[in-house]
């Protein structure tokens, strides 16, 4: 029965924070759980289940202390586009990332998950953060944003309080649509 429990919560945990990527709307959100075996196992499940719709998912950081993880959701081909533009490809090197292949490129930025004492703020390019965004919230650490809505933005505020406002109605109905039982698979939005 408790297993059911965290399950469910993990799926929950999964939509609300992933729609917007199993929408296609982003390439890629990430999300802590705290069951290390559960999330495992619950990773390699729906790692298989949705792969048929260009969807992988991934743990990027386990942590045995406190026995939690940090999932990874992404869409492969999003992301590989997005990360070979060349300015976002210069910033990644800039920062110390070697070469353009994305599995390389994921297991660099586990890497510094695990070893560097900060989040490294370039995984907003994993996220689909705008490039201008991730480098301003470095320049400025944090401060001087233009807006703040899923991530703090250092652009035009009125465009980024729509795209903001597209992923709040994104997670609503995701949300929405998963509580009145549509299964996961119904939800992500084919490649």
């Amino acid at each position: 029965m408790v297993s059911q429990g965290i399950s469910r919560t993990f799926e929950a945990v999964l939509v609300r924070q992933c729609a917007p990527t199993l929408a296609g709307l982003k390439p890629g959100n990430m999300f802590c759980h705290a069951s290390l075996e559960v999330s495992r196992r619950k990773v390699r499940q729906w790692n298989e289940q949705l792969a048929p719709f260009g969807l992988t998912v991934r743990i990027l950081l386990e942590r045995s202390s406190p026995g939690s993880v940090i999932v990874y959701v992404y869409r492969r081909k999003h992301l590989e586009q997005l990360l070979s533009d060349n300015a976002c490809r210069n910033f990644l090197e800039g920062v110390g990332y070697a070469g353009t292949n994305l599995d390389g490129l994921l297991e660099q930025l586990a890497r510094r998950l695990r070893t560097q004492p900060e989040f490294p703020h370039e995984i907003g390019l994993f996220l689909g953060y705008p490039l201008r965004d991730v480098i301003g919230f470095i320049k400025n650490q944090g401060q001087n944003f233009t807006c703040c809505g899923f991530w703090k933005s250092y652009g035009d505020p009125a465009e980024m309080q729509a795209c903001f406002a597209c992923y709040r109605r994104c997670i609503q109905t995701y949300m929405a649509l998963f509580e009145q039982g549509t299964p996961i698979e119904q939800l992500a939005v084919p490649a």
